[in-house]
């Protein structure tokens, strides 16, 4: 953790995520290759958060989250619209990387940078006491948050076993986690091939939006 996040009041907490460009001056691998964006959505009060990998290049360029196919889908998944979605104090939006990482040789996006997880986000978690649930997008936020919450991931578990092991570990107390894949367009194969996602684990999550959102 940056050694002064964990002693901010959450709205200083909040603003210096906002103006972070320690992947620019303190970068751990090669610098980013563009100026620093920080795109996230939080507020101290929320009960209900979507750990997403990292911004896009469209949310790059917008400043929006998920404003993009994937959001799309991702609020078909949550039978939730734009209004309640974009609003912070129903719904935090806190990608293990809070700036787009740039695109890898083959144009697709590369994993969040590895600033931001040590810096920013046990203090930002440390700072919101009323979430409930986690959905966790993707294996680096599961990999950040399953530990986090004390729920052991059994070795050699990948992301599509940890979907679908989404029991052990959503059905306990709060704070829980509710593991996903990620909404892109390209894991339509996936969906197609694993139909209990859409019968099984999406009435849990949109009864988690109604009741927390």
């Amino acid at each position: 953790m940056d050694p002064d996040a964990d002693a901010l009041p959450f709205p200083a907490l909040t603003e210096a995520m906002r103006r972070c460009r320690i992947c620019v001056e303190r970068p751990r691998i090669a610098p980013l290759p563009h100026e620093p964006r920080p795109i996230f959505q939080v507020d101290a009060g929320v009960r209900l958060v979507i750990a997403s990998q990292a911004p896009g290049i469209r949310a790059h360029v917008s400043g929006v989250p998920f404003q993009d196919p994937s959001g799309v889908r991702l609020r078909q998944w949550m039978a939730l619209d734009e209004a309640r979605f974009y609003d912070p104090r129903r719904v935090a939006i806190l990608p293990m990387g809070f700036c787009f990482p740039g695109h890898d040789a083959q144009k697709g996006d590369l994993p969040p940078r590895p600033e931001c997880r040590p810096a920013w986000h046990d203090a930002v978690f440390a700072g919101l006491p009323a979430v409930e649930t986690i959905l966790a997008i993707g294996l680096h936020a599961i990999r950040y948050h399953a530990p986090r919450l004390g729920v052991p991931r059994p070795a050699g578990q990948g992301l599509g076993e940890t979907v679908a092991d989404w029991r052990r570990y959503f059905e306990r107390p709060a704070p829980r986690m509710l593991p996903m894949p990620h909404p892109s367009w390209r894991n339509s194969a996936w969906l197609k091939r694993n139909p209990w996602f859409e019968a099984e684990l999406l009435p849990v999550l949109r009864a988690e939006v109604r009741r927390l959102a």
